[in-house]
């Protein structure tokens, strides 16, 4: 039995990009079925850990890479059905059967030509290129560890769509319906093969079973597809009777999947059971987010910081007239977001770079439990965490609500002057608290030193939350003792 090392390695994306390297070299030299299913094997690993991996890393080497396995991929998949559809009329053909010999003939012809396909694709797949990509993008999805909870989110998401197409499979019962639900299906395994070993070992059979019993139903009605257009059928009867035979392993293998999957003790009820609860998603929504940004952001340390004295801030500064009590936890997790991503637009520019920011997070597809309003939001308080203060003349800012748009300017003044304590990124601003007496809110910030440049950036920073509160907004060196921590 394969030691946990041995499968942590066959795992990773460096072992699958290697073999897909030593496939070339057999599948060249032998297109027969074995060969030809190790390589798929291979590119399939590597294409779905790119799809995966993509989520939280933006780099276009994902996409080319995946783009670049894609012509050669679907050439050896066209390969592999074919051998499949010959396997298939062999089991199913009684002896002397006509309609098989014309059917047997046909695909044999159609192997060769798809064998010389392949070759010529395969002659022309990059290698070297390959090669640098796998020198490179190992060590960027081995940034996210196997069996984080936060893939175990990605995962979810996957199995919400899988569950999706099983229930319209069901309702709608068509040869397309069942052929996008193994797709779904599928997606959900190797999301859990490639990133959930300890998930896999658990669920892997289960879900590599029913991939194939979707599968046997798909090349069942592709044969039979086939088999109609080239008309090769003699008569009624003999039409009639392979429709039989098809329909009969076709709904054997439907009738073992509903067995599985229907019903409250279902498959699909285990394999919810055993990911995050829905009161886990917008936390590890948050953490995608996070992981999201540092594949960006040059400085992770210091929107770390600054995400500190954002929250240090959001927690004491007064809400009265500008926050319900109930909305409290979710805008702070929308502040919490804001400040981790306010530097991603570094990546492309320094000037500018929190407008570069705001459009960066608008793109983003909202991870399970956060939404599209949710991400607008943050892209906001990115946008006014510098520069230009927010006012009516600019045309996103005048879209908002009345209550928008205080939110955004009480959001967006924290963090503004939380980025102003940590204006050199070295971190001496510590700490900071609040002492709302009216009429001054007064801000006491530990490792603050007044007469310097720091604390001229802070006095420009505050003015936003002078205008949300309609106070003064006074920050102070903090000279009173902080408690020990116990």
């Amino acid at each position: 039995m394969a030691t946990s090392a041995a499968l942590e390695k066959r795992a990773g994306l460096a072992y699958w990009m290697e073999e897909v390297l030593v496939q070339c070299g057999k599948a060249e030299h032998d297109f027969s079925a074995d060969p030809v299913h190790d390589l798929r094997t291979a590119l399939r690993r590597c294409r779905s850990m790119a799809e995966g991996i993509r989520v939280f890393d933006c780099d276009s080497a994902w996409k080319k890479m995946r783009r670049a396995g894609k012509q050669l991929f679907s050439s050896l998949g066209d390969l592999r059905d074919t051998h499949i559809m010959i396997d298939w009329v062999q089991k199913l053909a009684p002896d002397g059967d006509a309609a098989s010999t014309k059917l047997t003939k046909f695909l044999l012809a159609q192997q060769r030509e798809l064998k010389e396909n392949a070759a010529a694709v395969l002659e022309h797949f990059d290698r070297r290129l390959w090669k640098n990509w796998a020198s490179k993008l190992p060590a960027r999805a081995n940034r996210i560890p196997l069996d984080s909870p936060v893939l175990a989110h990605l995962a979810l998401e996957r199995w919400i769509v899988a569950h999706t197409l099983h229930v319209q499979a069901l309702r709608n019962r068509t040869n397309v319906a069942f052929h996008e639900l193994r797709i779904g299906i599928k997606r959900f395994r190797y999301t859990l093969e490639n990133f959930l070993p300890s998930l896999y070992e658990r669920w892997g059979k289960d879900l590599k079973n029913l991939q194939d019993l979707l599968g046997d139903v798909h090349d069942l009605d592709v044969l039979w597809q086939t088999a109609i257009r080239l008309n090769v059928f003699s008569d009624a009867s003999e039409r009639r009777a392979w429709r039989e035979r098809i329909e009969q392993e076709r709904h054997q293998r439907l009738s073992t999947y509903r067995a599985k999957m229907v019903g409250k003790n279902s498959l699909w009820s285990n394999w919810r059971a055993g990911l995050p609860a829905d009161s886990e998603l917008p936390v590890l929504g948050l953490e995608r987010l996070r992981i999201w940004a540092s594949f960006l952001d040059p400085r992770t340390s210091h929107a770390r910081h600054v995400s500190r004295l954002t929250l240090q801030l959001y927690d004491e500064l007064p809400a009265k007239g500008l926050l319900r009590s109930t909305q409290r936890d979710s805008y702070r997790l929308v502040l919490h977001a804001s400040a981790l991503l306010h530097e991603v637009g570094r990546a492309k520019a320094n000037s500018g770079h929190h407008k570069i920011s705001a459009r960066l997070v608008r793109k983003l597809i909202p991870p399970l439990g956060w939404n599209k309003s949710e991400l607008e939001l943050v892209a906001a308080i990115i946008r006014y965490h510098r520069g230009a203060l927010p006012q009516n003349t600019q045309k996103r800012f005048a879209t908002l609500s009345n209550a928008r748009q205080r939110l955004v300017q009480l959001l967006g003044g924290i963090l503004r002057l939380a980025c102003a304590c940590d204006w050199q990124q070295d971190g001496k601003i510590s700490r900071v608290s609040v002492e709302s007496l009216d009429p001054v809110i007064t801000v006491r910030a530990e490792g603050y030193v007044e007469s310097t440049p720091l604390a001229d950036h802070i006095a420009a920073a505050r003015h936003l939350l002078e205008l949300t509160y309609g106070r003064p907004v006074f920050v102070v060196a903090n000279d009173k003792p902080q408690a020990q921590a116990a």
